[in-house]
């Protein structure tokens, strides 16, 4: 099994004040549709599914995998992704909240095993090494942000 997780503050200094309501849907948004916040051609295909008061389902194609997943929002909190088909099991979530101090942070987390190999065989490995390296989570917290400001300042948001 996999185990991730990264925390990066919201607010650098440099950037673009965001508040909770704008990251917030900036989340929901990505959620919804990936390909707003992935690099080009990295997510092919993005579409709602199915939804319903608890959840939503989402069928995509990304880095040309198909995933279906199961997402729950807990409004200005938390987004959860269950892997329900595609190279991944498990439960990947998004968090917002403030630390001691107040500030805003956002989380990712996940734990997750991949689907048909063998458990911490290779191919885990790898993928761990991925997700803790400069280009896992913590880098994809950081374009989730980047864009999010973006799209403010599109008026998008």
């Amino acid at each position: 099994m996999i185990y991730s997780t990264a925390t990066v503050p919201v607010n650098s200094e440099g950037e673009t004040k965001l508040t909770r309501g704008q990251v917030w849907k900036g989340l929901e948004l990505k959620a919804r549709d990936a390909r707003l916040f992935l690099p080009p051609d990295l997510c092919t295909r993005c579409d709602v599914v199915e939804e319903c008061a608890t959840h939503f389902v989402r069928e995509a194609i990304i880095a040309g995998s198909d995933l279906r997943e199961i997402i729950t929002l807990e409004p200005q909190s938390k987004v959860t992704f269950f892997q329900a088909t595609g190279p991944r099991e498990g439960t990947i979530v998004n968090e917002l909240f403030e630390d001691e101090s107040g500030a805003l942070q956002l989380k990712f987390y996940c734990y997750i095993g991949m689907r048909g190999k063998q458990p911490n065989g290779p191919e885990e490995q790898a993928e761990q090494t991925m997700f803790d390296s400069d280009k896992g989570h913590k880098s994809a917290l950081l374009s989730t942000l980047k864009r999010t400001r973006e799209l403010l300042a599109e008026g998008r948001l």
